[in-house]
């Protein structure tokens, strides 16, 4: 498998997702990483055709000196359509083909759509057959309840919480962990050795998934870092904040650079400390 590259002072990396830069490009998500100065980034695969073209990342990378961490399958609703309206594995192997192209180590996926009835059967051994067959990491990302008119609606086979199916790696997201009523920490813990893939960001507790920046909400992300500094944590932090009300480029950057500055200092200071600390 692709190993994650350690950042400087043997701390995990901290990526931005090519997300944050929405409703700009995917080339601007190069740009200003590679201006801020975030260790890489990780691919959104999206309606975007340059997220869709790994040749066309591999001239960013090399353009802007920013490496790929990683790559986001096309599994959410909205991009049921990128590279086809079929063939669920067919996209998440394309997914892992683009990532070993690029160097990067880990695909992110969702858990299936419970409609998705032939993917969501064969879905746990299909993940662990091709992390096998491609020496990718395929990390799997816990969700949240959907809710319609005060009624929970189970949309996820065999559901939004990844903690206790046969997974070998996990991404956590934060921000997920809010919206489903959960403690990002305690998640953390629960994941163990499987947590192999982090989104940075923070949520309130609504019902919207909201993707705030680290320290804007009522998750502790602050203690999220600081434990997977104590604990040796060699997977990769990439920042998935929503920036799309941002008035303009430079209100953008300060929202993605006070993530970074968030995610670089908690993740110097691991914890030592408080009931669980380094556990």
């Amino acid at each position: 498998m692709h190993p994650v590259q350690p950042a400087a002072g043997g701390r995990p990396p901290v990526g931005l997702s090519t997300s944050c830069s929405y409703p700009e490009s995917t080339t601007a998500a190069f740009e200003i990483a590679g201006r801020l100065g975030y260790d890489g980034v990780e691919v959104m695969v999206w309606t975007d055709p340059v997220s869709q073209d790994a040749g066309a990342l591999r001239r960013l990378v090399e353009h802007y000196g920013v490496p790929v961490l990683s790559v986001h399958a096309p599994t959410l609703l909205l991009t049921q359509r990128i590279w086809g309206r079929g063939d669920p594995w067919g996209k998440v192997e394309k997914s892992c083909e683009m990532a070993a192209e690029l160097g990067a180590g880990t695909v992110v996926v969702h858990p299936p759509f419970r409609w998705q009835r032939e993917y969501a059967a064969g879905f746990v051994e299909g993940v662990r057959a091709l992390e096998a067959s491609t020496g990718v990491v395929l990390a799997v990302e816990n969700m949240f309840p959907w809710r319609a008119r005060g009624r929970e609606v189970v949309a996820y086979a065999p559901g939004w919480d990844p903690t206790h199916v046969g997974y070998d790696h996990l991404t956590l997201d934060l921000s997920h962990a809010a919206t489903s009523g959960r403690d990002s920490l305690e998640l953390t813990r629960a994941f163990g050795e499987r947590l192999a893939h982090v989104h940075l960001c923070d949520g309130s507790g609504s019902v919207k998934d909201e993707h705030l920046v680290p320290g804007d909400g009522a998750q502790p992300c602050a203690e999220v870092l600081q434990h997977l500094a104590a604990t040796g944590f060699t997977g990769a932090v990439v920042a998935e904040v929503n920036t799309r009300r941002a008035r303009g480029r430079a209100a953008r950057e300060h929202e993605l650079a006070r993530t970074l500055a968030f995610a670089r200092e908690h993740l110097a200071a691991p914890a030592t400390t408080g009931p669980g600390a380094g556990a």
